[in-house]
């Protein structure tokens, strides 16, 4: 089975992935630790210093390994449904979860992480909550082609298992 949780910043996909890896008895992975991992560079560093494109296509090509992995439950970076094909790629290759809270909900989970998140580090409170609000709306068509959706009351383990159950 292979799980790509995708979302918003802040929505939770690497506590979830911990935590159906764990209940699953497979492997867990964050994207974004494998981008860093592979480029011996943070994430800001690689935007600051390579720029986004270097980034996308590092992060497209990682994703590709997982072809060959037969169970797992990844947490993408936010983006990366929006790029190279990514959203498709994993549509035909497992289960897409778009774990969809509410951007309140993402602006007071991200107030405290601003400091350790480069795209935000800089925003205001207000700013960040307009940020979240564009990116939304910009990724909005990409996120609606997972084949499921969990929201509000739904993004629980009970939520999860509904999903997973369908494809045991």
């Amino acid at each position: 089975m292979k799980i790509f949780l995708i979302g918003m910043m802040g929505s939770g996909k690497s506590y979830w992935t911990k935590s159906l890896s764990k209940k699953l008895k497979t492997c867990g992975y964050d994207l974004d630790f494998l981008i860093e991992a592979q480029e011996e560079k943070t994430i800001a560093e690689i935007f600051k210093e390579d720029g986004e494109a270097h980034f996308r296509k590092t992060e497209a090509k990682i994703l590709r390994w997982f072809r060959e992995k037969k169970t797992f439950v990844l947490a993408t970076g936010g983006g990366t449904p929006c790029f190279e094909g990514n959203m498709n790629w994993m549509n035909s290759q497992g289960i897409t979860i778009w774990i969809d809270e509410p951007v309140d909900l993402l602006v007071e989970r991200l107030k405290p992480e601003k400091a350790h998140r480069p795209l935000i580090e800089k925003l205001s409170d207000e700013e960040l909550k307009q940020y979240l609000v564009d990116k939304l709306v910009e990724r909005l068509p990409y996120y609606i082609q997972a084949k499921h959706r969990l929201q509000g009351n739904e993004i629980n383990e009970s939520g999860f298992a509904k999903i997973i159950k369908q494809y045991a």
